[in-house]
């Protein structure tokens, strides 16, 4: 089912996301309703176990809500099947990990293109746009390179790229500057500023590091699996 909204890139309707340890429930996302419009640079802070991870879980049709209605670049998640979620995020969504996940045999140009592969775009589309988009994360001169060439800023940089690749509604970022120094934490978020600023892609973070929080337009604090406040800049 498609639902008409044309600047919501993301929807989260009274969203529970409760789970069974023996006699104990865990609540780790409890009644959450959040709206992300299309072109937002915005950030769930909070400390660990707050419910950040299991939000962007949940946003990405990753993990399944208790109760509660998700709607992601115009479709409704509930009653999509596993490969309908799949090629959903395909096209709309790029991920940035912690931990790059970057495959290490591939370069940094390989890498960049494995999604427009798996979207089977042809050879010469995806060469002129992975070369853009590397020049554009600031990677110019080292889409040969392998990631154990690579410093652990410009491997983040790589995984930017990859995720930007597709052109996709919406970035999903889990702790993206949690590896990195304070000057390459700053220069990468230099590059994802400009991505937002310049071509208007939506970035939704989760963090707990103020370098970030320093930077977003928007700052959803997260308490206990609820929003406990909402603050835009």
């Amino acid at each position: 089912m498609e639902v008409q909204a044309r600047k919501v890139v993301l929807r989260l309707e009274d969203v529970s996301r409760h789970y069974v340890q023996g006699d104990l429930t865990v609540k780790a996302l409890d009644h959450v309703d959040l709206v992300l419009e299309r072109g937002e640079f915005a950030v769930l802070a909070g400390p660990s176990g707050s419910g950040k991870t299991t939000l962007l879980n949940v946003a990405a049709g990753l993990d399944t809500p208790t109760r509660g209605r998700v709607v992601l670049a115009g479709h409704e998640l509930e009653g999509l099947s596993r490969s309908e979620k799949a090629r959903l995020r395909l096209s709309e969504v790029g991920f940035v990990f912690q931990a790059f996940n970057l495959i290490p045999v591939l370069s940094a140009e390989e890498n960049a293109e494995f999604i427009l592969l798996l979207q089977k775009l042809p050879a010469a589309e995806r060469r002129e746009r992975i070369r853009a988009v590397l020049d554009g994360v600031g990677l110019k001169g080292l889409e040969k390179r392998r990631p154990g060439e690579l410093s652990g800023g410009q491997q983040q940089r790589v995984a930017v790229a990859r995720a930007i690749a597709a052109e996709p509604s919406l970035v999903l970022a889990d702790e993206p500057t949690a590896n990195l120094d304070t000057e390459t934490a700053f220069d990468l978020l230099d590059v994802m500023e400009k991505l937002n600023r310049e071509n208007g892609t939506t970035f939704l973070f989760s963090t707990h590091d103020p370098r970030v929080m320093e930077r977003a337009h928007r700052i959803i604090r997260m308490l206990d699996g609820r929003i406990d406040r909402d603050e835009r800049r």
